[in-house]
């Protein structure tokens, strides 16, 4: 069964795929759109990381990225079912434990909602700034997902790899559960690899449907596994049903198990119309 999550609106920003409202929408706005996927039944909301973008690339990635840990806490204190998913903090910014740690009281505070999506990273200029190694971040990142999974929901972890070690610390308090989903982002083969090797999902993007088609045929993927994915384009539940069906008929035929929405919209009111007719259209747990 495909379950529907909202790629949420506002806390990232990227040229030609955002609305002009969102570029003025604050805490109150953000909150009515959590509240109100919440009350529809959508699976889970997102919101990703980067500290600090380089000004020459603002044109392509855009630079508005609301801090992850600080808005998921917040829109936890505003919602009572949707899951909060990280896509994607990247693991060479931050030790294990940290991740553990911070996030670990997210899931505490949200009642165990808490969804881990991470990644490699690609910016070297945002490596650098922060003073993380870039040239082996791949192997880094092997060690902190094994360490993370030894970590969360632990109140006395251990790690012995060979990037992190730790033994004899006490974490509280922990995430609610020692396994909270962890999602691995990327577009290579070897991102799905090792997604499933030590995770629980892969949320690629930037691959067209005979790409994700060819690298989710070649890799091999445990029982349960989460393939999350998106829509090529917004899609118009509220204009064209039709077409919006057949956007999630695709995605289904690819393998998706899990699905950011994104919706057409021109204003606060029209997306959450939109989010509202879409619900409707799968039939999605409302309360």
């Amino acid at each position: 069964m495909v379950v529907f999550g909202i790629s949420t609106p506002v806390v990232v920003q990227v040229p030609g795929g955002h609305s002009a409202w969102e570029e003025e929408a604050g805490p109150a706005e953000l909150a009515r759109v959590a509240a109100t996927a919440d009350r529809l039944g959508y699976h889970h909301l997102t919101c990703s990381e980067h500290v600090a973008v380089p000004a020459a690339v603002e044109a392509v990635r855009g630079v508005t990225y609301w801090d992850p840990l600080a808005t998921l806490s917040y829109l936890a204190a505003v919602t009572e079912r949707i899951r909060l998913a990280t896509n994607v903090v990247v693991l060479g910014y931050h030790h294990p434990l940290a991740l553990a740690k911070r996030y670990g009281t997210l899931d505490r505070l949200s009642g165990g909602r808490l969804i881990l999506g991470l990644g490699v990273g690609s910016l070297v200029e945002e490596f650098e700034l922060l003073g993380a190694p870039f040239q082996d971040r791949g192997a880094r990142a092997d060690d902190a997902l094994v360490a993370l999974r030894q970590a969360l929901g632990q109140r006395q972890p251990a790690h012995q790899g060979p990037y992190y070690r730790y033994a004899d610390m006490v974490v509280e308090p922990h995430a609610l559960s020692d396994r909270v989903p962890l999602w691995m982002g990327g577009r290579t083969r070897r991102s799905l690899e090792r997604a499933a090797r030590l995770a629980d999902g892969w949320t690629p993007f930037g691959l067209d449907a005979a790409g994700l088609a060819g690298l989710l045929e070649a890799v091999e993927r445990p029982a349960g596994f989460d393939v999350v994915l998106g829509f090529p384009a917004p899609v118009d539940p509220g204009g064209q049903p039709e077409a919006a069906l057949e956007a999630v008929a695709a995605v289904e035929a690819l393998g998706a198990t899990v699905v950011h929405v994104t919706v057409a919209h021109r204003s606060l009111e029209h997306y959450l119309e939109q989010l509202e007719a879409f619900s409707a259209l799968v039939g999605l747990p409302a309360a």
